[in-house]
């Protein structure tokens, strides 16, 4: 019932459609861009629920404030402490090794603003746990949700972050002013 109503919300009420070529892993990261608002939070997590998968997804710790916080953790949140240094990417990248099914959605700019310095986080999480990166491309100027390309992270970083920035250059957030590649 909650997959076919988060399909008619995202297919039918907000017209989106979706270009998907790459198969859903058991492990992955998913690398969702553009971030320009926190309307791409609301369409992630309806399009996994009408996909019917679960994915868990890192976001500031502020919001993680009573009773905002249970409803985040229940969704899949994980909340991220930015004013410390906690090897994140080492305890997240182990959780994946361990885990039977492990799928996490970051958006690699790590801010809703411009932001031309992207996060690596992701990518070294990705790398760590060898698992691939699944590129989510959400373009509101054509209502669509577009994922064509994998990563497999092998270690070089530039060449491979040119690679991802380049996927998505093309794609329009809802504030487009607001994505830099």
């Amino acid at each position: 019932m909650l997959k076919s109503l988060c399909n008619k919300i995202l297919f039918g009420w907000f017209h989106f459609t979706e270009v998907i070529t790459e198969p859903m892993p058991e492990k992955c990261i998913i690398a969702l861009a553009p971030h320009t608002s926190n309307w791409d939070f609301i369409v992630g997590n309806i399009y996994s629920r009408a996909k019917n998968f679960h994915c868990d997804f890192l976001m500031k710790k502020e919001w993680f404030f009573f009773p905002v916080g249970i409803l985040m953790r229940r969704l899949g949140g994980i909340p991220v402490y930015r004013t410390k240094r906690m090897h994140s990417t080492d305890i997240i990248a182990e959780q994946a090794k361990e885990a039977d099914t492990f799928r996490l959605c970051i958006t690699p700019e790590g801010t809703r603003k411009a932001q031309a310095d992207w996060k690596k986080g992701f990518y070294y999480i990705a790398l760590k746990a060898e698992i691939p990166i699944l590129l989510y491309g959400l373009d509101y100027a054509e209502r669509k949700i577009v994922c064509t390309k994998t990563i497999i992270p092998n270690g070089d970083i530039d060449s491979q972050m040119k690679e991802i920035k380049e996927y998505f250059a093309n794609f329009k957030g809802l504030h487009p002013n607001q994505f830099k590649v």
